[in-house]
């Protein structure tokens, strides 16, 4: 008889113990350990909606920024190559003007000037060439065959402008310039002096553009960053005070269980003897 409650009393022992785990694993702040497992991070709209939408916001603007800096740094490759172009463009224009000076010296003989015009063509064609050649990805940068190109920085679509320019020596007004003419017009290499120097200010000042919004994105997403360090670290401060609470409430729970079983089984002993 005594074995037979005994038994009884183990196996109701057993299932209580059953039930206590399943009050741990079925209980909505179960989701705590799933919060410290993912780092602090949320993964169920159960876990807190609202901070589910705050955390997805968050990381939409970081990959935002983190993809506009790739398109800044691309432009910003592209602004460098062209002004290195345009400032050898203008080199070969001051050696122009200097030849197209030297030429106009009643002491030369035509023999001297076309031998100044030589150099002179040698100039034009270098021109045309980095004209021609100058690209970023395949796309000509100073032909005058693509129009000004924008990268967009960030997730809300701002954008940031790369200018092209047909620096061409037509484009400049200054093809088949020819200094053996008495009167050939000097005017028109310093007009295209300006053009180049004013299309060197501009990349200069978009320049200044996509480095002011490359610094400002890296501030953005190490900001972004940190809040959303800040917020799984308090969320993981939160799931296991959670989980400290509950293993707490389990303790509790099965120590009163195990009193009720041991009373079950005084008074189950008690009518039988």
């Amino acid at each position: 008889m005594y074995f037979v409650r005994s038994a009884g009393a183990q196996v109701s022992q057993e299932g209580g113990n059953m039930s206590s785990i399943s009050s741990v694993s079925g209980s909505p702040d179960y989701s705590a350990y799933s919060v410290l497992s993912n780092g602090g991070q949320l993964t169920k709209a159960a876990q807190g909606a609202s901070d589910i939408a705050i955390q997805e916001k968050t990381e939409s603007q970081v990959r935002g920024l983190d993809a506009g800096k790739e398109n800044l740094t691309s432009a910003k490759s592209a602004l460098n190559i062209e002004d290195g172009a345009m400032e050898g463009i203008a080199d070969y224009l001051q050696s122009i003007k200097e030849l197209a000076i030297r030429s106009r010296n009643g002491m030369l003989t035509d023999e001297d000037k076309e031998s100044l015009q030589a150099q002179i063509d040698e100039y034009l064609e270098g021109i045309n060439d980095i004209a021609g050649q100058t690209t970023y990805n395949e796309k000509s940068l100073l032909n005058g065959t693509n129009p000004d190109m924008s990268v967009t920085t960030d997730g809300s679509g701002s954008s940031e402008k790369v200018s092209t320019y047909d620096s061409t020596t037509k484009a400049l007004g200054i093809e088949g310039l020819d200094v053996t003419k008495d009167d050939f017009d000097m005017s028109a290499i310093d007009k295209a002096l300006e053009t180049v120097s004013a299309n060197r200010s501009n990349a200069g000042a978009e320049t200044n553009g996509v480095d002011y919004a490359l610094t400002y994105n890296s501030h953005a997403a190490m900001e972004l960053n940190g809040f959303q360090m800040d917020r799984e670290e308090s969320n993981s401060v939160e799931a296991y005070q959670k989980m400290k609470t509950q293993q707490v409430l389990d303790t509790y729970q099965n120590m009163l269980q195990s009193q009720m079983q041991k009373d079950e089984a005084q008074k189950a002993y008690a009518v039988f003897t």
